[in-house]
């Protein structure tokens, strides 16, 4: 799974159970997981069409370090589903606790809100990183080698 984003649970988070608001940890999922789909299929023309079944396994407190990890389940002809997982982070002790995870489904769609193909490119894009670099989303340094590595072959 690929680390997509951190977040520190602040105050104006919590509910009067003192826990993170449901509704919003919900929210950090969907934006989370639309801003990697975005980014692995070359567009921010994406639209959440289903989220699977959500558990909240742990209470998020004030302070909180959390860490949204995602890994592609599959492609569809327009669509991306993603395996999401929310963990707590303690900066103490290095360890982390599964917050909460599920799959999200995306839908790639033109102007007028149509259904249209994620192209070929970016699928096959996908699985040679995962192939190469065990992941979808690379840093500079890896980008660098695989356009070496194309110009190369």
């Amino acid at each position: 799974m690929e680390l997509i984003t951190t977040y520190i649970c602040k105050a104006f988070d919590i509910g009067v159970h003192n826990n993170m608001f449901g509704g919003t940890l919900i929210s950090l999922i969907d934006d989370a997981a639309a801003s990697y789909a975005s980014q692995l299929c070359d567009t921010p023309h994406l639209v959440t069409i289903k989220f699977d079944e959500l558990i909240f396994k742990k209470p998020v407190k004030v302070g909180n370090i959390l860490k949204i990890y995602g890994r592609v389940i599959k492609f569809g002809t327009s669509s991306i589903e993603l395996y999401i997982e929310v963990r707590k982070h303690n900066v103490y002790t290095g360890e982390r606790e599964i917050v909460t995870h599920t799959n999200v489904k995306f839908v790639r769609i033109d102007e007028e809100g149509n259904p249209i193909p994620i192209s070929d490119r970016v699928k096959s894009r996908y699985a040679a990183r995962l192939k190469e670099f065990g992941k979808g989303l690379l840093s500079a340094e890896e980008t660098d080698k695989e356009k070496l590595s194309l110009r190369l072959n």
